[in-house]
């Protein structure tokens, strides 16, 4: 799914604040805020994580998955995993 993490670099993206991304995706801002405070994945109903997902792809946001390859063009960044000691 979606971490906080991935949200808040969304938002950061897109340049809007918490309250705009409730606007969005029709969620209150109580619950974006305890979306994105949530450590590692999001927990949430599966209707608002739907909805703040599909806001989000809307927006022009592409979430990439763990591992998992980008298959849109543009700008955006990634996380690396931290390196290996050698």
């Amino acid at each position: 799914m979606i971490t906080g993490a991935q949200m808040k670099a969304a938002r950061a993206l897109l340049g809007i604040d918490q309250r705009h991304m409730a606007e969005l995706s029709g969620l209150s801002l109580p619950t974006v805020q305890r979306m994105e405070a949530s450590d590692g994945v999001v927990r949430g109903n599966v209707d608002s994580l739907m909805k703040l997902v599909a806001a989000m792809e809307q927006a022009g946001i592409e979430l990439i998955g763990e591992n998992s390859q980008s298959i849109g063009r543009g700008r955006g960044v990634r996380l690396k995993a931290s390196a290996s000691p050698e």
